[in-house]
């Protein structure tokens, strides 16, 4: 079937549903499909498989001429049966049924609307009666109210005139529900006036009972009152509400605490602070008699003892604070926590005779309009900075002794540590930690369980300031004066032996420091967990814990220190080896047999010193480093190189390199020290690589310089030429090729690794912030990927890169950096350009 033969698929699928043919059925003709896709080839195949089905061809040929004839007929009865549906008449008599059929809809509305108003005009009077009838039964009900409520009105005058309470409670109780009932009707006379004898009475009520309870307080001999009276009478005192119960209970315990009032005022000597035990022994005997005699008709709803407990608490608060304020002689220590202690103890004692929080019955008895209650306790609150500055003395007292000064024996000057390191038998019961800090945390958490008991509000927080501020103290004049070296023990700058001892103090102030910082961090949730809401979130002890870091870091410089003391001859011997004079390569120098045997002594020596891991391997990737940048400044103090000498250099790297890989073990050993060392090696590696490389051909020379170093700085190739001895004569010529060279590749970078090393390495001490030489020594070659360093990862990552050109051989490289837009530049200027032409021409003629 041809493209324009196709047919649409909106026409297939109308084809398909009047001829009700359903797609996809896999026992259908294929025949019937009508799909654009129809394969005459396939269908053949199926009507002959195979050569012997071709004798059957007549027989097939007659089945499809039958089949088309029913189709055809098929097709003329359906033509037929869609004329006969087309036609005119029989649409115009359908739409004449369809105007019949909305015509009597319509008339059968109309017929409902008429009998919906009949239906309402035969209802009307009905309608009438029903709202009679609900007005009568009403007017009904209302009428039996009243006679209710009037009757009921004269029962109460007589049950109150003959004070039975108990009827009295009930009548009442039953004469506010009903007349409840008449609130919207005042307006009428009747109604009125039994609303206001309803006042009264109530009025009348409450005179008679104010009268009974005083009675019943005071116990008049010659008019007692039964205990049943009162015990109705409250049931009379519920019916009246709330504010009349209050008024009660408020009456009573104004009066039991009336004598306690008159015994024990501040200007007394039963009110003074040392006889506050005395104030608690009263109420105990109080509530006792309260709870044997009076208390026990009141019900247990009114929780009358709670109140009482309630106005004790705020009359001896307010006598406290009061005789706190007023104190003439400064407040001891002692004094306050044995009152606050006793106080303590008796809101305890209260809390576990309810079975209820002391602060709890205090909220639950307090009134809606007054003041939040507060606790006996809290009248020392603004007095305990007392307690405080008592706690800042004693950890003053404390750590007196430990402040700067030195835990351990003076060091002494030693290579050999096979007699004092940690596993000789003499040092096994040696501390992992400084005792001290041991027991500066001890002193902590109790101190703040002592005042934990007492208030968990200010005071606690004022204690946790003062216990920060000793934190960093002792980081500061205990741990980090632990590190520094008396000045009678300075080493000069011509000793070159480690001490041991400056490396098991170091170890120890680093295992305490993060024993401080660790324990710093589960104090402060204690004290979290004890604090009033409104200061948890002032509560931090991060900047501490910063601090107690800061410290481990700085054990960790006394390490490298020490290291590279021990490390010093070897480097030293290096630095004095003349290279020019060296015919042949012979094997490893002789000074890195030292470097590796001190290298080795000192990290063996600290290793079981230092407790966790990531500490250790933070002093490995340091050490690695320290080592390479020694290394480094070293080889260019030696220059000039010449090719023998970096030969040399290449196997000595290679016997540096092996060391510092076997240096932290199976344990410490980490990919990312390997990697990091690995590149950093490399570097250095390339960078003798080019030494060694003869000058002549220049033009092979320079060119493996450009697949080594990948640069066109013109003064990183004179660096190359500075290091590798070349005379000043054949720099010249050099220097032209070279820019002749790169000055047409676009592929070259306007910068490397060298850029950053320092041509001048014995200049003045220079700490860096990521790993500096602790001797003094700049460092200019950091171990790439170790723990701190930032910027660029590499060889020579902590210097600044050189400013585009650069100066001449041998000046510092670290005062300039390259910006992004120098890049592939050889002269960033004219002006350079120019003074570069300029000095050839001073230069003396090629020999």
């Amino acid at each position: 079937m041809h493209v324009h033969d196709e047919l649409p698929h909106e026409v297939i699928l109308a084809i398909e549903r009047v001829l009700e043919l359903k797609s996809g059925q896999t026992d259908a003709d294929p025949l019937d499909a009508l799909s654009n896709d129809f394969d005459p080839v396939g269908l053949l195949n199926d009507f002959f498989p195979d050569e012997a089905s071709l004798a059957h061809i007549a027989s097939v040929q007659a089945r499809l001429v039958e089949s088309q004839r029913e189709i055809q007929r098929e097709i003329d009865a359906l033509q037929l049966e869609l004329k006969q549906n087309q036609d005119p008449t029989r649409m115009h008599l359908i739409q004449e049924m369809i105007s019949d059929l909305f015509g009597q809809m319509s008339r059968i509305r109309e017929k409902a609307t008429e009998s919906e108003a009949v239906v309402r005009n035969i209802t009307k009077d009905i309608q009438v009666l029903d709202l009679a009838k609900r007005n009568l039964i009403l007017s009904m009900t209302t009428l039996k109210r009243l006679q209710m409520l009037v009757n009921a009105l004269t029962q109460l005058e007589d049950f109150v005139k003959e004070k039975k309470y108990g009827e009295v409670a009930q009548s009442l109780s039953a004469i506010k529900q009903i007349s409840g009932a008449f609130k919207q009707y005042t307006s009428v006379q009747r109604i009125s006036q039994v609303w206001k004898r309803i006042q009264e009475l109530q009025g009348e009520i409450r005179n008679h009972l104010d009268r009974d309870f005083d009675a019943f307080y005071l116990q008049d001999p010659a008019k007692p009152v039964k205990p049943a009276v009162i015990a109705d009478a409250c049931s009379v005192v519920d019916v009246l509400g709330p504010d009349v119960r209050a008024q009660m209970i408020e009456r009573y315990v104004a009066i039991e605490l009336k004598e306690y009032r008159r015994i024990f005022r501040t200007t007394d000597e039963a009110g003074q602070l040392d006889n506050i035990s005395r104030r608690f022994a009263w109420f105990r005997r109080l509530l006792q008699t309260h709870e044997i005699e009076q208390g026990r008709v009141f019900p247990s709803e009114w929780k009358v003892g709670w109140h009482l407990l309630a106005k004790f608490s705020e009359i001896t608060r307010d006598d406290l604070a009061g005789l706190l304020s007023k104190s003439g002689a400064p407040l001891t220590v002692k004094a306050l926590l044995d009152n606050l202690q006793i106080t303590a103890d008796f809101e305890a004692s209260m809390a576990r005779k309810w079975a209820t929080p002391f602060r709890e019955m205090l909220n639950i008895t307090a009134t809606s309009h007054s003041a939040p209650p507060k606790t006996i306790t809290s009248a020392f609150e603004p007095h305990m900075g007392v307690f405080v500055d008592a706690q800042d003395k004693a950890l003053a007292d404390m750590l007196a002794p430990h402040r700067k000064t030195r835990g351990l024996k003076s060091p002494r000057p030693s290579l050999d540590v096979d007699h004092d390191t940690p596993d000789d038998g003499d040092n096994k019961s040696s501390p992992i930690v400084l005792p001290s800090s041991t027991e500066l945390f001890y002193f902590y958490g109790q101190s703040l369980e002592q005042c934990a008991k007492l208030s968990t509000g200010k005071p606690l927080f004022d204690l946790a300031t003062v216990h920060k501020k000793w934190l960093r103290i002792y980081a500061e004049d205990v741990l980090v004066a632990g590190l520094k070296r008396p000045i009678s023990q300075m080493r000069k700058s011509t000793e070159s032996r480690f001490e041991v001892s400056e490396l098991q103090q170091s170890a120890l102030v680093i295992n305490t420091a993060d024993y401080c910082q660790t324990t710093a961090l589960e104090l402060e949730e204690k004290i979290r967990s004890k604090l009033n809401d409104e200061f948890k979130d002032k509560l931090s002890l991060q900047a501490e814990r910063d601090q107690f870091v800061s410290v481990i870091s700085a054990g960790i410089v006394v390490q490298l220190r020490e290291l590279e003391a021990a490390c010093e001859p070897a480097f030293a011997a290096m630095t004095r080896s003349s290279w020019t004079t060296l015919k042949q390569v012979s094997g490893q120098s002789a000074y890195t047999a030292d470097l590796v045997n001190a290298v080795d002594q000192v990290v063996e020596s600290v290793k079981p010193l230092v407790e966790q891991k990531k500490y250790l391997r933070n002093f490995l990737d340091k050490a690695s480093s320290l080592i390479l940048a020694k290394f480094t400044n070293s080889l260019v103090k030696s220059r000039p190189l010449k090719e023998i000498g970096a030969e040399q250099l290449l196997i000595d790297l290679q016997t540096v390199k092996a060391c510092l890989l076997k240096m932290p073990g199976e344990s410490l050993t980490t990919t990312t020290y390997t990697r990091g060392l690995t590149k950093s090696t490399t570097r250095l590696e390339t960078l003798l690589k080019v030494i060694v490389t003869p000058v002549d051909p220049p033009e092979g020379f320079i060119l493996n310089y450009t697949l080594l170093i990948k640069d066109a700085s013109f003064s990183n190739f004179q660096k190359i030429l500075d290091l590798k001895g070349t005379p000043k004569a054949e720099q010249n010529n050099l220097l032209d090729s070279f820019l002749t060279i790169t000055s047409t590749n676009d592929d070259l970078e306007g910068t490397s690794f060298l850029s950053s090393l320092d041509m001048d390495p014995g200049g003045p001490a220079q700490l860096n912030s990521n790993l500096s030489s602790p001797g003094g020594s700049r460092v200019s070659l950091p171990l790439a990927g170790v723990v701190g360093a930032t910027g660029e990862s590499g060889i020579f990552a902590n210097l600044t890169s050189p400013g585009t050109s650069g100066p001449s051989t041998g000046t510092s490289v670290a005062d300039g950096r390259q910006g992004p837009g120098d890049r592939g530049q050889v002269f960033s200027d004219f002006r350079r350009f120019v003074s570069f032409g300029l000095r050839r021409d001073t230069q003396p003629p090629t020999q």
